[in-house]
């Protein structure tokens, strides 16, 4: 990982709530997949605070497409500084005809990448959008995705079949408590499924990366396997191999 100059060129509107940046980046860059990250700051005032993380939702060549909040400005020819790529791609089965993408309580654009590149090898997606996530405005993505609305007690229409029909899952969720709500997701799952096997339900985590090295230790999660730094070797976790802290009585 190193820190390399990008250059916004293109900026466009998605919908009421989001916008998309082009973001022509460095050949060192190229290589970044779904699943990866960037932490950027702008070159044009200096900042006190963390690099904020972003979220690639399509790849190009020397290009990358992210998706920010519209009520955050930008302008073409702004130019940032990245440190990146940030973490592990999505670790994916070798034959795969269903993936199921949950956003529970969050937008699921950490999860977008792999859409294109899911489609492009004919496998079928559908996304669930539970409680405040199912504000997330959904036209601009291919129409080949399926999108089911729930609710944030984790029911959605055709629940059953819908998990059922799934040869992988995929999850992100509200960052205020991540281990809570993925462990209500991992339960979910057991109850639905009687077992989860691994390489099946993953996490995507997000918490705050101050270094994104490797070497502050502050994005450590505890698996079966050891501890696991984010930056390094998620953001995708095996929900069958993190420990999850004990129920509170």
């Amino acid at each position: 990982m190193q820190e390399t100059p990008a250059i916004i060129q293109r900026v466009r509107r998605i919908n009421e709530h989001y916008q998309q940046l082009d973001l022509a980046i460095e050949p060192s860059l190229s290589e970044i997949r779904a699943g990866q990250s960037i932490l950027v700051r702008l070159n044009d005032k200096w900042e006190p605070y963390l690099r904020e993380q972003w979220w690639p939702v399509g790849f190009g060549k020397e290009m990358l497409v992210i998706e920010r909040p519209l009520e955050i400005k930008y302008q073409p020819g702004q130019s940032l500084k990245v440190l990146g790529p940030i973490g592990e791609p999505f670790l994916f089965r070798r034959t795969l005809r269903h993936v199921l993408l949950i956003a529970y309580d969050t937008p699921p654009t950490a999860m977008l990448g792999m859409i294109p590149m899911l489609l492009a090898n004919q496998t079928s997606i559908t996304v669930v959008l539970l409680g405040e996530a199912k504000n997330y405005k959904t036209e601009h993505l291919p129409p080949q995705v399926e999108i089911v609305h729930g609710d944030s007690d984790l029911q959605w229409p055709g629940r059953v079949m819908t998990v059922g029909l799934a040869d992988q899952v995929f999850a992100v969720v509200h960052p205020d408590d991540e281990m809570l709500r993925f462990r209500k997701i991992y339960d979910l799952f057991a109850e639905l499924r009687a077992e989860v096997s691994r390489q099946y339900l993953f996490g995507a985590f997000r918490p705050v990366l101050p270094c994104g090295a490797g070497a502050c230790h502050a994005c450590m999660i505890p698996t079966k396997q050891g501890a696991k730094l984010i930056c390094a070797d998620g953001p995708s976790l095996d929900l069958s191999q993190v420990i999850f802290p004990e129920a509170k009585v």
